[in-house]
């Protein structure tokens, strides 16, 4: 007990104070990574910064969870337990980082501006790189659906979380207000969440534990009124998982008394309903307190300039097109990663963890090869007499071009690791690889398995505590 004690303190010690870093070295090449999400965090995790001088520039100061988004979202979780400042990652680095929050505008040579509400005599400045990592992630694509942006709530940002957990707390609140006709409780108590991928169906079997854990506790009055309502336009939730799993999963819900909506589409969202159109193409206008919005993504306008600039390598509406390595084509200096990239893969973080990994290491190689480089000018300019020290200079330079052409970095690969989702009431659903095929589960000891994975992957262990503890 006392060894687990003193163990977790050392640990927790060794996490608040760093050591010692190595200044910035003007003999190195300036590496900018924009962007604080899976992608580059990963990145900076894997990346020694013995080889660069690297600048982190991104909106937000740090890296957030989004996994587990939508527990913060009812209250399950703290904020404090899903994100982790990104000066922690960098103070881990043998070389300083720097770490500036700001909102890049330009990326010809990097213009950022300060977009906090305190602002200094300079907000706006710009930086040359040697190599720039664009990981700017991507924003909620409303599809120009009336109402979206004005009315309804979205699920992918720290303070979307709290507007939600807000706007719920307001609906349940305004309901018990005295003198409440039934036709309003019953609006105000209606949840409505868009979208039937991972997001939508994780948020909405959080809302049901929720009112099953917390609500019929506190609003005994109000808990057996709250209804949630899942609309998703595919033909089911979940498409890209197998039958077995989304059987499981409306089945799920089914018991739960969670509507699923499928083949139905949003078009409209008012203040206080909002507007469907159903798989008979009819149009039904649906009273509800709250709409959460979780129905994809879209690239940032800096995306689309950046894509702009070479229209004739970047095609793909979806988002940037990159070559085998992540490098951006048509722009020899830039690798970008993560949602803001088009490629075969989902926009999930498992891929832009993977990709943030990969390019770690691409990025070292690159570093070696100018290093080698550097050492070959040097061996060529070398005047040397003799025919003896010619020889062996020459054979110096020979091994150091052999070295220089064995640096080819391999194609990135991306290994799928399985997915998992929450559905509610201690029930999780996994799709694992195994062998040639996949692994298929769900219940209770998938839920187990799901947080426990969950766990892991969190960066530090004052996440994981925090989490464990919730």
């Amino acid at each position: 007990m006392f060894g687990g004690a003193a163990g977790f303190n050392f640990l927790t010690q060794r996490d608040r104070t760093p050591g010692a870093q190595a200044p910035f070295d003007p003999e190195k090449k300036t590496a900018v990574v924009l962007g604080s999400g899976w992608g580059a965090t990963s990145l900076l995790s894997m990346l020694d910064t013995k080889d660069y001088n690297v600048v982190v520039i991104s909106p937000k100061n740090y890296f957030l969870f989004t996994l587990l988004l939508p527990s913060v979202a009812v209250g399950t979780l703290n904020l404090r337990s899903i994100i982790q400042p990104t000066q922690y990652i960098t103070r881990h680095k043998s070389r300083n980082v720097s770490v500036i929050e700001a909102e890049a505008t330009d990326v010809d040579t990097v213009t950022f501006t300060d977009n906090s509400e305190i602002k200094g005599a300079t907000s706006s400045t710009s930086i040359k790189y040697n190599y720039l990592v664009y990981a700017v992630g991507a924003e909620v694509q409303t599809f120009n659906i009336p109402g979206v942006k004005e009315h309804a709530v979205f699920m992918k940002e720290l303070q979307d979380a709290e507007r939600m957990q807000r706007g719920f707390m307001d609906c349940l609140e305004t309901a018990a207000f005295p003198g409440q006709s039934p036709e309003e409780v019953d609006r105000l108590l209606h949840m409505v969440v868009v979208g039937g991928g991972p997001t939508g169906v994780e948020l909405s079997g959080e809302l049901h534990d929720f009112l099953e854990d917390d609500l019929k506790s506190w609003y005994p009055e109000l808990a057996g009124k709250v209804k949630i309502t899942l609309v998703e336009a595919l033909p089911s939730v979940l498409p890209m998982f197998s039958k077995q799993l989304i059987s499981y999963t409306e089945s799920t819900f089914k018991e739960s008394k969670i509507d699923i909506l499928t083949k139905t589409m949003v078009k409209e969202v008012k203040e206080r309903s909002v507007v469907l159109q159903m798989p008979d193409k009819s149009i039904k206008e649906v009273p509800c307190g709250l709409v959460v919005w979780a129905a994809g993504n879209k690239g940032h306008k800096i995306t689309q300039d950046l894509m702009a600039k070479l229209p004739a390598d970047q095609t793909n509406r979806r988002g940037i097109t990159v070559d085998n390595n992540l490098r951006m084509k048509g722009a020899e200096d830039i690798f970008s990663i993560g949602d803001c990239t088009a490629t075969l893969y989902a926009p999930t973080a498992q891929v832009a963890s993977q990709q943030g990994a990969y390019l770690a290491r691409v990025l070292h190689q690159l570093a070696k090869k100018d290093r080698l480089e550097k050492e070959l000018n040097k061996l060529e300019s070398l005047d040397v007499e003799g025919d003896e020290e010619k020889a062996r200079v020459q054979k110096k330079i020979a091994v150091t071009r052999s070295k220089i052409s064995k640096i080819q970095p391999k194609p990135f690969h991306y290994s799928h690791q399985g997915t998992l989702a929450y559905i509610g009431s201690e029930k999780a659903f996994a799709d694992l690889p195994f062998m040639n095929g996949n692994i298929a589960s769900g219940g209770v000891a998938t839920f187990l398995f799901w947080r426990s994975a969950y766990l892991s992957t969190l960066f530090s262990l004052r996440n994981r505590t925090l989490v464990a503890t919730c």
